[in-house]
This record gives C-alpha cells, sequence and structure tokens, in this order.
C-alpha cells in the first residue's frame, strides 16, 4: 500500500482510500455544551439584560445581537442561573463565541 492512502474499516470491510490534507487536520468533533450559549451569527452586543448570578426562565430575553441590521434575541434554552458573562455591551463578537455560561 501506498504510503497516501489509508484504510478505513467500515461495517467490517476494509477500504483503501486517499485522505485529503484538510480532513486529517480537520477540528474534531466537540459535543454541545448545553450550559454555554454561543453566538449564532457574528456581531454586535447592544443590550444585555441579565446579570451574573440571576436567575433566569425559559424563553427570557438575556441579550441583543445586532447583526446586519437585524437585532436577535439571545433567550434563555432553560430554567438556570447565569455562572458568567463574556461579553460587554459595545463589544463586536465572531460565530460561536461564548457569551453566557450557565452554572
Amino acid at each position: 500500500m501506498s504510503e497516501k492512502y489509508s484504510k478505513i474499516n467500515i461495517d467490517d470491510t476494509e477500504y483503501e482510500t486517499i485522505v485529503p490534507e484538510g480532513f486529517k487536520n480537520r477540528k474534531s468533533y466537540q459535543p454541545v455544551d448545553p450550559k454555554k450559549i454561543l453566538a449564532f451569527i457574528p456581531g454586535l452586543i447592544p443590550e444585555i439584560l441579565v446579570k451574573v448570578g440571576q436567575e433566569v426562565k425559559t424563553g427570557e430575553l438575556m441579550m441583543i445581537l445586532e447583526a446586519m441590521k437585524m437585532k436577535n434575541a439571545v433567550n434563555a434554552p432553560y430554567n438556570g442561573v447565569i455562572k458568567s458573562i463574556n461579553v460587554k455591551v459595545g463589544e463586536n463578537v465572531s460565530r460561536d463565541f461564548v457569551l453566557i455560561e450557565f452554572e
């Protein structure tokens, strides 16, 4: 077998294939952590409506994420207590940035 080919096993059958560098260097899978609220789009934080230690209920508005002239509500996905807020008003965030963490 040439060094550029790799063996993979699918359903007890072994195959030889070329694995691209991009695939070899990909970021490994990370399961979603329900305690972390991520930015779903890059944008600006014009308003934060919660504080560390505050109890929030499902659906409660926690902050606004403004992107492309639209104000997107960031709501609590479940009942919980705010552990940390990782942004400040006026800060720009990238996609998948951790905005809020729950206890």
